[in-house]
């Protein structure tokens, strides 16, 4: 796990605003904010990031924080399943991008908008993000968990770009939430922002 402990939920609001990105705080409750944040940590196949949720409700931040990997797994970097190379999201706040949905034959937070992601094309270990082309479009990088029964130690195949939850008991509590989001906010549909280390300073 990266020694970078992730902010809390004030910080993380205050980085979003500062970007010019959508931060909900109306209407009913579970409005969610879904933010990921990866970590400077670049050791390959660890869950070394966060997936943050928080939603403003009775005048008060309600906020939970999870371990979570935002970059695929050892496996599909050196075997890209796209010829293009590997998937890795690219931060930025992508409005709407998700809906409640499945991924594989579970519940989980499916993309159903166009998301813009890196192609680490040259099949080694370590995440190239620079001097690499992005692709845009849908490519089912959902929001899911890693192993169903236990908290996985490695990401492997869990993740091809997927935004990956290493606690199952996590992501089904993540799931609750917007279950409950889904009765206040029928579109079923969800904004997910990814930010990095790097935008909360030193």
């Amino acid at each position: 796990m990266s020694r970078f402990q992730c902010p809390g939920v004030k910080e993380i609001i205050a980085v979003m605003t500062g970007k010019g990105y959508a931060v909900f705080e109306n209407g009913p409750s579970h409005n969610l904010n879904i933010i990921g944040i990866r970590t400077d940590n670049d050791e390959a196949n660890t869950f070394n990031d966060w997936v943050t949720v928080s939603y403003f409700f009775d005048g008060i931040w309600n906020s939970f924080v999870f371990p979570a990997t935002t970059d695929p797994g050892t496996h599909w970097r050196l075997a890209p399943m796209n010829v293009r190379g590997t998937a890795i999201m690219k931060p930025g706040q992508y409005r709407g991008a998700y809906k409640v949905g499945k991924h594989k034959n579970y519940k989980a937070l499916e993309q159903k908008g166009p998301i813009t992601v890196y192609r680490d094309a040259n099949k080694d270990a370590t995440l190239d993000v620079t001097e690499v082309e992005t692709d845009v479009g849908n490519f089912k990088v959902n929001i899911h968990r890693a192993n169903r029964g236990r908290a996985s130690v490695l990401v492997d195949k869990w993740s091809a770009g997927c935004q990956v939850f290493q606690d199952p008991d996590h992501f089904d509590f993540f799931m609750v939430l917007c279950e409950r989001a889904r009765v206040n906010f029928p579109a079923n549909s969800f904004t997910y922002t990814l930010l990095e280390e790097s935008d909360f300073g030193a």
